[in-house]
């Protein structure tokens, strides 16, 4: 007989693991261990499922690279006993957690899918049992020829599956709170799950390695009209931040300062690293091809071409856990895990 997939659950915290108590009409978090009670519709799976959670389930918004890093060694110490994973998180910091684990799981070729949902699971219309169900489908996918057919980091939320590093909430208050602006998705779920495999990852090494050091020294810097560059200097000061990921407007652009520049130079002189993005949810940044983003080709400033906030963030945290420099800007251009359209 042939052997069923295996499928881990790790459940994190977030709305999908809510139950509502009977009688005091007070949430309470799920035991994931009986997931069975609450989702009887699992036994219908042809898929041996396992699970684990964290010792104190947490609010998403609570999320921290020390969570980041227990759910990703999880995975490591696990990975050739499972098939595939199923992250339950909440979803208001989903695609940094997603965006984090592609970049710290090096040489995947599992699937790892995170999921939530935007209603308890214990309300009679959540959409958490759909997302649930169907992740863990996916999770368990393979080919005709036994291999998974997902192999990355991904977020499935209602019906859709996205490159997890691509992936950005957009609604607080819509069962399809996630979208994937500069790249299609990796499946659609119908009445069956389509799957566009030749939008997916394949890694051509031969083990999975994981990159556990981060480096928090990280600042994020918002432009915006009217703003006074000298509120803002402590950003760039080089005692206390490695890089800073600064999203601009447009194609990459930023007002004519005196004082951003002199930051800049400055920051850069002494080997701070400054990743562009732009604030428009689709399109990329092309410095130089307007003259109010020449001076960041002038000043050393890198393209963070069509990355999302959450992938610059979490990938610059990777990048410069391990390396400085050039090596580290040519690993930030670099198309490392799927988030970048082109090399910039």
């Amino acid at each position: 007989m042939e052997a069923r997939p295996k499928v881990l659950i790790i459940y994190t915290g977030g709305t999908i693991g809510m139950i509502e108590d009977t009688e005091t009409a007070q949430l309470t978090n799920v035991d994931f261990n009986h997931i069975y009670d609450h989702v009887p519709e699992l036994k219908r799976l042809n898929i041996d499922l396992e699970t684990t959670s964290f010792e104190e389930p947490i609010d998403s918004s609570e999320m921290s690279v020390r969570d980041w890093k227990e759910i990703a060694e999880t995975i490591f110490e696990n990975y050739l006993q499972y098939d595939g994973f199923v992250v339950l998180h909440g979803s208001d910091t989903m695609a940094y957690t997603a965006s984090a684990l592609s970049f710290m799981l090096e040489g995947l070729k599992k699937p790892i899918i995170l999921t939530g949902s935007q209603l308890p699971i214990g309300i009679i219309r959540t959409d958490g049992k759909e997302n649930l169900i169907t992740a863990i489908e996916i999770a368990a996918a393979q080919d005709h020829m036994g291999e998974p057919i997902v192999q990355e980091v991904a977020v499935y939320f209602e019906y859709k599956l996205f490159r997890g590093n691509r992936s950005m909430k957009d609604s607080a208050e819509h069962f399809e709170a996630f979208r994937s602006p500069n790249f299609q998705e990796l499946a659609i779920a119908g009445v069956g799950i389509k799957y566009n495999v030749d939008r997916m990852l394949r890694s051509e090494q031969d083990e999975l390695s994981l990159k556990s050091k981060l480096n928090t020294r990280i600042a994020h810097l918002k432009l915006f009209p009217g703003m006074q560059m000298a509120l803002y200097e402590g950003v760039f000061d080089r005692e206390k931040v490695d890089g800073v990921v600064l999203e601009t407007f447009g194609a990459g652009n930023a007002p004519s300062s005196k004082e951003l520049r002199s930051y800049l130079e400055k920051f850069i002189s002494t080997d701070g690293i400054v990743l562009n993005i732009t604030q428009c949810s689709s399109g990329s940044v092309k410095q130089g091809l307007y003259k109010s983003s020449s001076l960041f080709n002038e000043i050393g400033v890198i393209s963070g071409a069509d990355m999302t906030a959450e992938a610059a963030l979490t990938k610059m945290m990777v990048v410069l856990g391990e390396y400085t420099g050039q090596e580290a800007k040519r690993l930030l251009v670099t198309n490392l895990r799927g988030e970048l359209t082109a090399e910039f």
